[in-house]
């Protein structure tokens, strides 16, 4: 049921990002090419970094509020948090959606739901355990774009982890917390 769910959601992540047309900003050509909204972002997450899990979220607006992100999630270290050894690594992907209440996408307040799907393994075996972790959150947060090309977020909320394998790993109802900075375009 969890890998179907993640499979789902990825498809259905993947259609909406390559297949919908952007809304076109109305008015004067010089205006909209001062005051032009970013149709794309692409940031890194430095808290969840700090925590063992890399992302790169690249985010495409589909209507001025609505937006989609996806990337690819890594596992690759352990929690700067954590006194214990967790010997395992994850590779995934990562799919979300927000919704800008106020409009504005990709700047603004919005709620996101995101999850995340990846193959976990062991690292202390000569043949190690493999296996499936991921976790699904919902956040409220918002994203400023001070500058054309610089994008900043922030959120918080709730999330259901599962991700590990063997007797490593964390599984349970969680606080979220997301961190954004990079660049809009």
């Amino acid at each position: 049921m969890f890998r179907a769910s993640l499979r789902f959601l990825l498809m259905f992540a993947m259609v909406g990002f390559f297949s919908v047309e952007v809304v076109a900003e109305e008015g004067p050509a010089e205006s909209t090419a001062e005051k032009r909204t970013p149709n794309w972002t692409v940031t890194v997450d430095p808290l969840t970094t700090a925590l063992g899990f890399s992302h790169i979220q690249i985010e495409r607006r589909i209507s001025n509020n609505w937006s989609i992100c996806t990337g690819p999630h890594l596992r690759l270290f352990d929690s700067i948090f954590e006194d214990e050894e967790q010997p395992y690594r994850g590779y995934g992907a990562e799919v979300g959606m927000r919704w800008f209440p106020l409009g504005g996408a990709p700047g603004g307040l919005w709620l996101l739901g995101r999850g995340v799907g990846a193959r976990t393994m062991t690292l202390e075996n000569i043949d190690p355990t493999t296996g499936w972790g991921g976790y699904a959150s919902g956040l409220i947060g918002y994203t400023w774009l001070p500058v054309s090309w610089l994008a900043l977020s922030g959120g918080a909320g709730v999330q259901y982890l599962r991700y590990g394998v063997e007797e490593y790993g964390t599984e349970g109802i969680l606080p979220a917390l997301h961190t954004a900075v990079g660049i809009a375009f």
